[in-house]
């Protein structure tokens, strides 16, 4: 029996299945060891030796691989293809030696791109050791992460009471994200104008045309900054006679993009299916490791961390026969496409994303996976068809137009753009971060030079430029790879702590830095430039690549970074927190006080008139205050409005069409809100609070008058009659049905839910044991009925840590996995053996029984022994006075 060793159990039962009888295949459900969360998990003094400690959860599935090794024939160690694979494989392989449980069996190692049965079956015959420089890599990059994480976030505690901590390449990609929130408020907008003329050919044709020039001279698009200019150059157009001077037409080709990387499929999964990093990588963990199709497990996508874009040449050969069934051979390029990684390192040069098997169609699939899946799917295979179809063929047609004005002449410019051939064009096209220009996009007519044209409106208008936009998770994954900061593995991690620690939000899919986010960004910043700057992080990343590639000895790097780090972390040791406040108050400035509409001071205080805002902090965090306290005791938070008052005042939205009163956002006691009117013979404007999370400057009318409907009648209940209302309430947006409350989950909308998606969670409410009902409690995430017992699944937090429900079985789960990455299947094994071992220990009914006689008496001698105690100090207290008493 030869005994193999996976992550997950949806990987076990899948290659279980392809293996057969010879083989058992067991899952250690992620890394098994880990550095201690305490101060000496790696000592820098004893040549950075590291501690590690088996997870509590994973002691039991160690011990049974442990068992299991001892009677096999040959251990096979079989988990992913990447440095985080190779570190698990060395861990359990460690941890074994630990337990003497091998007695000179065989060890290999395996690797696999795809989990199927010609995937696997070829990667047990080559079999090969531990990479040791694969292994090397990670000891180095934890080890790093460790010593920034444990070293550096102590003094954020010490000098920014409220801050939570520092990462190496987490505080980087915070740094992007808070560098590029300085720009905008830093932009000055700038006023210009652009001319359009509709013009039409001798056949009634119209088209646009752009200024471009006048008098000999090129317009930029700035060029025109007023108003007044504007004008002057319509009222001679409108006047001018227009003529074709030039036609020029060029062939231009588009060609495909390449297969997926594990960066461009975040990119693209954001922008097309609005999927978050971390909830890409999820979904396609799931189809690599294998979904139930016609009975039989079958992995439906490639290894999906990877930097590499080049797929294997039969796949290539696959996907070419794909396209010439589907689409015809005028499609199929006469060579195949050969793509390179721009990457320096790709990730141990595995294959780009793409499906197994290129023949299993999406609509062949759809059924058997659920609505994310399909969609990821659905993506990956057209992006990997697309990559080996025929270049799109394009007609770019320019037109130069003069407009003449007795002697002066215009100049004026129309482009257009034809598809003659669409290629890969009709199956695919890559999504874009920005809304495109879509001038080019346009058909001219045909003109030909000399020919004259005839004016059919002029059109001047203004326009404003406008500062760089926010980052959305696609656009800052994708300048951290061109930055070379992370790496495949890392960027859904990077994005999610940043959520996590409340350092940045996610706001209509663009990120914005809070401000704990942004006073720990200048901490860093003024006190340890050098570890936040891009390219040291980058030159880090290459090192640890160096590592891999066995170019050079890990401890060397640790060693280099290391003495630098610590020589940082000692100077800053010294600095009182009042300079580090004056510092980050001098930097922040434009951020905390900005301009005041009215042109006075921004750090006047308001309400003393005498004294200056400053930035302060206090155990809760930052917060801006007088510099007169305690005479004067005025403080706001660092947030502030549009006029620099730190309040938003009475700001009028608009009117409501329905009773045509006035909406207006205001400040209150309890924060902002929206009402509706004014007060009426005393009765109370209609008010609404506005939810956690939302920016007052960005509510508009619509926004407003929703939030004033609220609480809004979905429909009827099904079983009662009873009407099912939705509202927001202390603890959040709520659906409420008779006396029950049941929270909305994450991705239901307030505004849009329905009857059916109210009646379930009421019914899973209800659902639950009354001890567990109670006011923000976690509704989970549902995963998906039992694959064999039925009935749902849910993942949890809990009081006592992330869970999974099945019908009153509940199993708590492994340290590498939350609600939010678990899946159905690994739900289930958890459950079956949870369910196996019985209830637990506290879970058992307690008998109400009365106590034995002995117990009694023990209960009731207990009892009597404080008062003869308070007795006896007594009586020897009052001996101990009269014999002080005699002495005397």
């Amino acid at each position: 029996m030869n005994l193999v060793v996976v992550e997950s159990p949806a990987k076990a039962k899948t290659i279980n299945k392809y293996l057969g009888p010879g083989y058992e295949v067991l899952a250690s459900f992620g890394h098994v060891r880990d550095l201690p969360a305490k101060n000496g998990s790696v000592d820098p003094d004893a040549d950075f030796r590291m501690i590690w400690e088996v997870d509590a959860k994973a002691e039991k599935r160690l011990n049974d691989i442990a068992r299991a090794a001892k009677g096999a024939d040959k251990l096979i160690l079989a988990t992913d293809p990447d440095r985080e694979g190779e570190a698990i494989s060395w861990h359990v392989l460690e941890v074994l030696k630990q337990k003497k449980a091998l007695h000179g069996q065989a060890v290999e190692r395996v690797v696999f791109n795809a989990i199927t049965k010609q995937a696997v079956t070829e990667a047990m015959a080559h079999p090969r050791r531990i990479d040791q420089a694969l292994v090397d890599a990670y000891l180095a990059r934890r080890a790093l992460d460790y010593l920034v994480g444990f070293t550096l976030s102590p003094v954020l505690w010490r000098k920014l009471p409220g801050a939570r901590s520092a990462g190496r390449v987490q505080s980087v990609a915070l740094r992007l994200v808070c560098d590029r929130e300085l720009e905008i408020e830093k932009f000055v907008r700038k006023e210009y104008w652009s001319l359009i003329a509709t013009l039409a050919t001798p056949r009634d044709e119209t088209f646009e045309a752009r200024l471009v020039g006048a008098d000999g001279k090129k317009l930029q698009r700035l060029d025109i900054g007023s108003g007044a200019e504007a004008e002057a150059f319509k009222q001679a157009l409108e006047t001018a006679a227009f003529s074709v001077t030039a036609i020029e037409a060029k062939p231009v080709k588009r060609h495909p993009q390449p297969p997926f990387t594990t960066s461009t499929l975040q990119q693209e999964a954001s922008r097309k299916l609005g999927f978050a990093p971390a909830h890409t990588m999820r979904v396609a963990q799931r189809l690599y490791e294998g979904v139930d199709i016609g009975g039989e497990a079958v992995g439906l996508i490639t290894y999906m961390r990877t930097d590499g874009v080049q797929i294997a040449p039969e796949a290539i050969g696959a996907v070419r026969r794909v396209i010439e069934t589907d689409y015809g051979a005028k499609y199929v390029p006469q060579a195949p496409r050969r793509y390179e990684t721009k990457a320096k390192n790709a990730q141990e040069a595995h294959e780009a994303i793409r499906p197994t098997d290129l023949a299993c169609r999406p609509s062949e699939t759809k059924s058997f996976l659920d609505a994310d899946q399909a969609k990821l799917y659905e993506l990956i295979w057209l992006r990997t068809i697309a990559s080996q179809m025929e270049s799109a063929e394009l007609e770019r047609t320019t037109a130069d137009i003069t407009a003449k004005v007795g002697s002066r002449e215009l100049e004026l410019r129309a482009t257009g753009t034809v598809v003659k051939f669409d290629g890969f064009l009709t199956l695919y096209q890559e999504g874009q971060d920005e809304d495109p220009d879509d001038e080019e996009a346009r058909r001219l007519p045909p003109m030909s030079a000399g020919e004259p044209l005839a004016k059919r409106a002029i059109a001047a208008d203004q326009h404003f430029t406008e500062p760089p936009p926010r980052y959305s998770e696609a656009s800052l994954v994708k300048r951290l790879e061109e930055l070379g900061i992370g790496r495949p593995s890392t960027y859904a991690s990077i994005l999610q702590v940043l959520k996590d620690r409340k350092y940045v939000r996610l706001d209509k899919r663009r990120l914005y830095p809070e401000d704990r986010g942004r006073i720990v960004i200048a901490f860093l910043e003024s006190f340890f430039t050098r570890y936040v700057e891009y390219d040291f992080t980058a030159n880090l990343e290459e090192q640890l690549d160096l590592i891999s590639n066995n170019e050079i000895e890990w401890r060397e790097v640790l060693r280099d970074f290391w003495r630098d780090f610590i020589g940082a972390v000692d100077e800053i040791k010294d600095v009182r927190i009042t300079q580090v406040l004056d510092t980050l108050d001098a930097l922040l400035a434009p951020h905390l006080f900005p301009p005041r509409a009215d042109g006075t001071d921004p750090r006047q205080c308001p309400n003393c008139a005498g004294g200056r805002l400053t930035l302060k902090l206090s155990k809760y965090g930052a917060f801006i205050g007088c510099s007169n306290y305690p005479e004067c005791r005025y403080t706001r938070p660092l947030t502030v409005s549009a006029d620099g008052s730190g309040e938003i005042g009475t700001k009028k939205l608009g009117d409501d069409p329905k009773t045509d009163l006035e909406v207006t956002l205001r400040s209150g006691r309890f924060g902002p809100y929206v009402q509706l009117g004014e007060a009426v013979n005393g009765e109370k404007p209609k008010r609404a609070g506005l939810p956690k999370g939302t920016v007052p400057d960005e509510v508009d009318l619509d926004r407003a008058l929703a939030l004033l409907s609220l609480p809004r009648e979905i429909g009827l209940h099904p079983e009662g009659g009873e009407p099912i209302i939705a509202g927001i309430g202390r603890f959040g947006p709520y659906v409420k049905h008779d006396k029950t409350y049941a929270n909305l989950e994450p991705g239901d909308d307030i505004f849009h839910i329905g009857l059916n998606r109210a009646v379930t969670l009421l019914a899973e409410k209800r659902a639950k044991p009354a001890r567990f009902r109670r006011f923000g409690a976690d509704p989970g995430r549902p995963l998906g009925a039992h694959p064999t017992r039925g009935g749902p699944i849910v993942a949890k937090n809990g009081r006592y840590g992330p869970y999974v429900s099945h019908e009153g079985v509940n199993a708590t789960l492994p340290s590498d996995k939350t609600p939010e990455t678990i899946t159905l299947e690994e739900a289930a094994t958890l459950i079956d053996a949870r369910a196996d071992r019985g209830p637990a220990p506290h879970a058992r009914p307690r008998k109400a029984k009365r106590p034995s006689p002995g117990t009694a008496r023990h209960i009731k001698a207990s009892s009597k022994r404080p008062v003869a105690r308070a007795a006896k100090r007594s009586a020897a207290n009052k001996t101990q006075r009269k014999t002080t008493q005699a002495a005397e």
